[in-house]
């Protein structure tokens, strides 16, 4: 590549610059010599930096994160699913109903490790749609003795045992072991219950609501010991929904 003469800027006393050819005399400026080359003596590419035209883009994109995933039906990777999120794992439920309907069948201690009061809930307004099938409008009543009778327990149970528990566990325990009461009010919209045999089936479905429950605190609370002392109070308890099912 040829070697073109270099170019200068040249400034005059007033501080206005001039560009021109280096060897051009002015014996009043002083001039700055460049060695760079002419550009214009580069190859011309054929790429320019500015386009031509836009590039066209893609507007209609739409991200995929967790704000627009939300409106799909994708999900996310990995998502649990919107029921366990919310409380409600099925798989805990039927394992702990089969504990409450089996009061023969060996309680694991760790059975209570995730407590739940989505099927004590769930039975709860089972037991109160029973009794509203049946001509007996008593969901204030099942609610205030449900509430007023886990207050009483947990006080009762963190009285005797040594490691205490929580009324979140107490709560689960209870709202499971009503399943047979549940069954009972079932058969009052079949059977009229203020007779022998509803008598008979309430004393039933009340030992076996006592002794599942008590079964679950003795086994929680290493209690063996004292599982008289906690079946009486959870006995009265299961009692009161036996009355509500058979004579209100």
């Amino acid at each position: 590549m040829s070697q073109q003469p270099a170019h200068s800027v040249l400034f005059d006393q007033q501080g206005f610059y001039q560009y021109g050819d280096a060897n051009t005399g002015n014996d009043n400026a002083e001039f700055y010599q460049s060695t760079y080359a002419d550009p214009s003596a580069y190859p011309a590419t054929g790429s320019s930096y500015y386009p031509s035209e836009p590039a066209s883009y893609n507007t209609h994109h739409i991200p995929t994160g967790s704000f627009w995933s939300a409106f799909g039906t994708g999900g996310l990777p990995d998502e649990p699913p919107l029921l366990e999120e919310l409380g409600f794992n099925f798989t805990q439920i039927k394992d702990k109903t089969v504990i409450a309907l089996n009061p023969f069948k060996s309680v694991n201690r760790d059975i209570m490790a995730d407590p739940d009061l989505a099927g004590p809930l769930l039975f709860c307004f089972a037991f109160g749609i029973f009794l509203l099938l049946s001509g007996k409008a008593q969901f204030g009543y099942v609610y205030g003795v449900a509430v007023l009778g886990c207050i009483g327990i947990y006080m009762i149970l963190n009285l005797m045992s040594e490691s205490g528990i929580d009324g979140y566990r107490t709560a689960s325990v209870l709202g499971y072991c009503l399943l047979p009461m549940v069954l009972l009010s079932s058969l009052s919209l079949m059977l009229k219950l203020s007779g022998t045999l509803g008598l008979i089936l309430s004393v039933i479905s009340v030992c076996w609501c006592t002794f599942s429950s008590s079964l679950m605190f003795v086994t929680v609370l290493s209690m063996n010991q004292q599982r008289w002392l906690i079946a009486y109070p959870v006995g009265l308890l299961y009692t009161a929904f036996a009355l509500m099912t058979v004579f209100s």
